[in-house]
Order: C-alpha cells, then structure tokens, then sequence
C-alpha cells in the first residue's frame, strides 16, 4: 500500500490533480470536488455488478444456460472493466490518505484488528 501511496502522490503532482492546500475554501472546494468524483466512481462500479446481473439473467433466462455457469460467464466479461472502475476508486481514497498523511497500510491492519476484537460483531 505504501508503494500504491507514493505512486499515486508523484503521479497526482505530474498530473496537477493535487487537492489544493492553499487556502480553506479552496481546499474545501477541491476536497468535495475529489468526494464527487469518487462517489462517481463507486456508482461505476455498481452499473458493472448491474451489467453482470443483466447478463446472467439474459443466459440463463434468455438462452436457457446453467444460472451459476451463466454468472460466472458474466464476471468474466466485466472482470476488466469492475477492476478499472475500482482502480478509480482506489486513487480517489488514496488521494485523500495523501492529502492528510494518512499512512494506509498502517491504519488499515489497525482498523481489521478492532473489527477482529469487537465484541458485538456478527458471527456466521
């Protein structure tokens, strides 16, 4: 994740896609423009598990295929684009985990760990 991190920190440099620091209201500005975009991209992601629902309808209702072979079928075919889209969002978070220093890896093993450790989590 560190690596992801720095990438990401020279690539947003290079690229002046940056949220802005200079001032308050145009780092609001900035951070809430980087929030749309993101939530965008996490709409993105849900029209390719709506695509992938589609098609498994369609091959298994449609074409009389196995539903479960039908599914599977369908993943595949929207497997690049879902990794795309979540690749976006992942630039998003860690545009944010940049803009305030937010060391990813560290806090995400701290976070898993308090979910492990919670006393009211569900069990399965």
């Amino acid at each position: 994740m560190r690596d992801i991190q720095a990438f990401l920190s020279n690539f947003q440099k290079e690229m002046n896609w940056e949220i802005s620091d200079d001032n308050y209201k145009e780092s609001k500005a900035s951070i809430l423009h980087n929030y749309m975009l993101l939530t965008t991209e996490v709409s993105e992601v849900a029209e390719e598990f709506r695509a992938i629902f589609n098609k498994t309808y369609k091959l298994a209702v449609d074409e009389g295929m196995d539903e479960d072979r039908a599914f599977e079928m369908a993943k595949s075919v929207h497997k690049e684009n879902i990794g795309k889209e979540l690749s976006d969002c992942i630039a998003y978070l860690v545009k944010f985990a940049n803009y305030l220093d937010i060391d990813l890896e560290e806090s995400f093993y701290q976070k898993m760990e308090e979910i492990k450790l919670r006393v009211n989590k569900d069990q399965r």
